[in-house]
């Protein structure tokens, strides 16, 4: 791995290398149609989010889903992706290659969420190698998913931050366009043949949103079929996608080549009166709004009367008006020829269909593998939340607080081992709620990342659940380093070892962790827990 990251840094760049050739995917889906349904305490709605939506994209193309908040470009990119879980009601057809979506398609798809889930404390190089290690598939050698990983940070030119932190809202990291790049690095790694991405440019100035497009761009002309969300694109990034869809409250406004978009709004009679952005004017009448654009024709009739600030009246369509006119203006000019095209076969072999299609499912790493490459990604992340001097200072402050108020008591009084007895009541409660705080502010984040590589098809169920319960015993270990530390300070001392009370509250807490499956691994890793097992 690192003769490999010496070879690409004094420029000698070998063949990259790739897991398999890209299979192309294309991608067609017809009037797709979505309903959310709303649970009440006493009756039951839909709320329509999409209506009738068609469109395509090929092999070597960037198609992009554009339209003012709430349009459906999210639910969209969901339902085409295979991403939807949420209960819905919908109608279409979605296929890729002329066939249904399948559970098996997973590993032909990535899919680059909006928010950027990553692990704050691990490095760049460090969250692409684990990716590799998890996705790539099994007859591929640990050296060569290193390669690869190292492959993908000079593809994405990531190279001069590869050892540093991802970083987060407390930790000093990469930048937001680099987290943005690893997070697309985390998908390709597998090389897939299509690439979702849910508003990658989003929180971006516009040179960083530029070359992250760009690197689409080149993505797809590697033969990747590529369908992403925009919000509100530049005017340089607006031209560099292939082919646009237009949504304004679930319909389609337009569907076609980026490039011809403003054609076909001009000769419906929508033009901008001032020069503007392409993309800022087709959000504009995707929100019903035409204060700098010239009314057409058919809706100089139906206007309603506004009062300028002069005091003037002025006539303009109202929104809803101006939404069924585009709207109607598609569907009876475009729609038809567009799904004509749909049904025109795709120019594929049977062989190359099947292959898209295996059925022959495997997972990038055994079940042990998996276990212990997200138990070493668990150390590596939380070593600084576990182990930092601020924990390690807490613990020992705490406990050395207790052994001086109970410094030599007496055990011969009654008052004494009532003392005696509040201080184990107060070791039980504290050190049983100090790991239950930690995972409180600690599954959050570990639930997102789960789920986002479950939904990945990256990870079985068992290492879902064993792995954060088996990580989570380091949190453990500071509250034996406590609970050792004001043992000594007990007036038994440790002569009496395990008869003592003391011992007794310690074989409490071994139980009580092993009987809660909270922390199986304390009782092997603690010397003095083994020995007290047989006393349970």
């Amino acid at each position: 791995m690192v003769d490999a990251a010496e070879d690409l840094e004094v420029g000698m760049r070998k063949p990259k290398f790739q897991t398999e050739p890209t299979l192309p995917i294309f991608l067609k889906f017809r009037d797709v149609t979505s309903k959310v349904i709303i649970k009440g305490m006493t009756s039951t709605e839909e709320k329509d989010i999409l209506n009738g939506i068609s469109g395509s994209v090929d092999p070597g193309e960037v198609l992009a889903l554009m339209g003012p908040s709430g349009s459906g470009k999210t639910t969209l990119l969901n339902l085409l992706g295979g991403r939807l879980n949420r209960p819905t009601v919908g109608g279409g057809s979605i296929t890729y290659n002329d066939g249904p979506y399948s559970k098996f398609l997973k590993s032909r798809i990535g899919f680059v969420t909006q928010d950027d889930i990553l692990f704050p404390h691990l490095t760049v190089k460090e969250t692409l190698t684990y990716a590799a290690l998890l996705r790539l598939p099994k007859t591929l050698t640990k050296e060569q998913k290193q390669k690869r990983a190292i492959e993908v940070i000079y593809e994405l030119g990531l190279e001069r931050c590869q050892d540093t932190m991802i970083g987060g809202p407390f930790v000093h990291g990469v930048s937001g366009g680099e987290r943005k790049r690893v997070c697309i690095g985390n998908e390709i790694i597998i090389n897939p043949s299509i690439l979702f991405l849910d508003e990658p440019t989003s929180g971006l100035d516009s040179t960083t949103a530029l070359k992250t497009v760009q690197l689409l761009q080149d993505m797809a002309v590697g033969g990747k079929t590529v369908v992403t969300t925009i919000h509100q694109p530049s005017s340089r990034l607006f031209h560099k996608f292939d082919k646009l869809i237009l949504l304004g409250k679930g319909s389609l406004l337009y569907f076609g080549k980026s490039s011809e978009a403003m054609l076909y709004f001009s000769s419906i009679g929508c033009n901008p009166l001032i020069a503007m952005n392409p993309a800022e004017f087709l959000l504009d009448l995707a929100n019903g709004n035409i204060n700098d654009v010239s009314v057409p024709s058919e809706l100089e009739d139906k206007v309603q009367i506004g009062n300028s600030d002069a005091g003037k009246k002025r006539r303009k369509p109202s929104p809803a008006v101006v939404h069924e006119f585009l709207v109607e203006a598609y569907e009876t000019r475009v729609a038809d020829k567009e799904k004509k095209k749909l049904m025109v076969p795709t120019p594929l072999d049977e062989e190359v269909k099947t292959k898209v299609f295996s059925r022959k499912r495997q997972w990038g790493a055994s079940w042990w593998q998996q276990y212990t490459i997200l138990l070493c990604r668990g150390i590596k992340e939380r070593r600084h939340d576990y182990f930092s001097w601020l924990r390690i200072t807490q613990v020992l402050s705490t406990a050395i607080i207790l052994g001086l108020l109970w410094w030599k008591s007496d055990s011969n009084s009654l008052k004494g081992l009532q003392d005696q007895a509040g201080l184990l009541f107060f070791i039980a409660v504290f050190w049983g709620f100090f790991p239950v705080f930690t995972a409180i502010f600690t599954f959050p984040q570990e639930r997102a990342m789960l789920s986002k590589e479950r939904a990945a098809d990256m990870l079985e169920n068992e290492c879902c659940f064993l792995f954060p319960n088996h990580a989570h015993d380091f949190s453990q270990h500071c509250c034996c380093l406590g609970t050792r530390t004001s043992y000594w300070s007990y007036p038994d001392g440790p002569k009496e070892g395990h008869n003592s009370s003391f011992s007794y509250c310690d074989d409490l807490h071994a139980g009580w962790r092993v009987f809660c499956k909270e922390s199986p691994s304390i009782c092997i890793l603690d010397p003095l827990y083994v020995f007290q097992l047989p006393h349970l």
